[in-house]
């Protein structure tokens, strides 16, 4: 477990330098100290359920449950809850449904649009350790212990025509380094697996988002796609699936107007 100490839990002095030394890092040993679970765990992608969502899901036409009712209810002071609720200042950071999508399935306890205090992210990330024993998963927890995590919030998103199905997570911490350390750690990993690539660039975000899908097409009908991003004291996670073609670039569009989201609130709701 020491090189994920190390990628947790340095600072990056600069971004660059740091990048490329946490990927070597992670080449050099870190796959052989994890079980496939927490490489699944470390990116904090929820791909999962967002594939058995889209595998259920009806293709048909719209039917009646989703047609406009006959009368519009009153407004909500807690804002439109169609476009995602904005009573917290986590959940205000989240991007409001967009044209063209409606809230999606549940992503466990947070629901399609819910939140988590720090304590119980902090035992979430946690109990994704349970493939470690003894004195490495001891390790592992004294490092989620000093990211101080202070809250998560998620929203699930899928889009009209029931063929892609998207989740966003945005987590506080209380260490600016711990976020980008950890932005490190995790893309450094994805990397090197070896079986992913970088695609599609998020423009405009090119330094501190990168987007990954698998370099060979399964036979599949469903692919799949995992953000990262940081912005301060956040630490963002997009994950989508969808049934083929693939719509790669509205996931990095959604990603897109996400982070501008938490640059201008504003100009996005």
């Amino acid at each position: 477990m020491n090189d994920v100490t190390t990628q947790v839990t340095t600072p990056d002095e600069n971004a660059d330098a740091a990048g490329t030394a946490a990927s070597g890092r992670a080449r050099r040993g870190i796959l052989t100290a994890l079980p496939v679970v927490l490489v699944i765990a470390a990116v904090g992608g929820a791909a999962a359920y967002a594939k058995s969502t889209v595998d259920d899901a009806d293709r048909s036409a719209r039917t009646a449950l989703w047609e406009e009712p006959a009368h519009k209810p009153g407004k909500d002071p807690a804002g439109d809850v169609a476009r995602g609720r904005a009573s917290t200042e986590l959940s205000k950071l989240l991007l409001p449904v967009p044209t063209g999508y409606r809230l999606g399935p549940d992503n466990g306890e947070l629901g399609n649009d819910g939140e988590q205090s720090g304590k119980k992210a902090t035992a979430a990330m946690k109990e994704s350790a349970h493939g470690l024993a003894g004195k490495e998963r001891r390790a592992y927890e004294k490092q989620i212990d000093k990211l101080r995590i202070e809250g998560i919030a998620a929203r699930s998103y899928t889009g009209d025509g029931n063929s892609l199905a998207i989740n966003t997570e945005i987590m506080r911490m209380k260490d600016k380094k711990a976020v980008r350390s950890l932005y490190t750690f995790r893309t450094g990993l994805l990397e090197s697996i070896g079986i992913f690539r970088q695609e599609p660039k998020i423009k405009g975000h090119t330094r501190n988002a990168r987007c990954y899908v698998l370099r060979k097409g399964s036979k599949d009908s469903i692919e799949s796609m995992n953000c990262l991003a940081y912005d301060g004291e956040l630490s963002i996670s997009v994950s989508a699936s969808g049934t083929k073609p693939f719509d790669r670039t509205a996931v990095a569009e959604l990603l897109k107007d996400q982070l501008d989201h938490i640059a201008s609130p504003g100009e996005y709701v």
